[in-house]
């Protein structure tokens, strides 16, 4: 599998070989441009492609059943709803938090909590520059969700997702330094720019099977309008609905 270290060493290599071939003769200036290019292309697909894996490990489904997650709450009004809905159907999920809506609603990530579903950091912030800050920086955010969270429920999370699903080695590092588990998703449901629920409905049971791990968004409501066909849907294929850390066999907090 390609990452970074094996693109860059690569890339370094070619480069070398092109510079020796320019000593003795000629190398042409697009064979230059084509290396640096061919790079940097490698380099944005792994940045935007969580499931690559390019910067570091990420875990993006499991093995036995299926694992719903929510990103980007807690959101008063509908955070609220996706867990009434959960409830009446008693089936566990995933909300990957953003810190300072933890601080602002502690009430909701008490009942996440309380009602048995995991806690997950999604940043303090989740600005749009998140992933362009200094390691240092970023590694702070974390710890400032990570307190956010523990200060409501007495749990430190050990799982984070980036927000947008972007990496970088800034990101790599923070994330290596805080010991988190970085999880990904097999089932992009795009939620928050599909609004006709028939449509989302479709893309997300389209080849559902087990193991998959569902990427949803508090704050929409064409997710709200499917959840409860889709959990009805997931039973009806014989699959079971589980909390991501048993999919992934990997304890959810320090």
């Amino acid at each position: 599998m390609l990452n970074h270290r094996i693109v860059t060493t690569g890339f370094a290599g070619v480069m070398f070989i092109l510079v020796v071939q320019d000593v003795l003769g000629k190398t042409p200036l697009w064979a230059y441009g084509a290396a640096i290019v061919v790079y940097i292309a490698l380099q944005v697909y792994g940045s935007i492609r969580l499931s690559a894996q390019f910067f570091l490990p990420v875990r993006s489904s499991g093995v036995g059943g299926v694992a719903l997650t929510f990103d980007d709450g807690p959101i008063q009004g509908k955070t609220e709803k996706i867990l009434d809905i959960l409830k009446a159907h008693q089936v566990p999920a995933a909300f990957f938090c953003i810190g300072h809506r933890v601080k602002e609603n502690p009430a909701i990530t008490q009942r996440i909590h309380r009602e048995g579903h995991l806690l997950g950091n999604h940043s303090y912030w989740h600005g749009k520059l998140f992933d362009l800050q200094l390691p240092a920086m970023i590694a702070q955010e974390l710890k400032q969700a990570d307190a956010a969270i523990c200060e409501s429920t007495g749990f430190t999370p050990r799982f984070f997702r980036p927000p947008y699903g972007v990496t970088n080695p800034m990101v790599a590092a923070a994330v290596k330094a805080g010991d988190y588990v970085t999880i990904g998703w097999s089932v992009r449901s795009f939620d928050t720019m599909i609004k006709d629920s028939t449509k989302l409905m479709q893309r997300v049971t389209a080849s559902l099977k087990a193991g998959d791990v569902i990427l949803f968004h508090d704050y929409s409501d064409s997710m709200l309008e499917i959840l409860p066909a889709l959990l009805e849907h997931i039973s009806t294929l014989g699959l079971k609905i589980v909390r991501i850390d048993e999919l992934l066999n990997e304890k959810a907090y320090v």
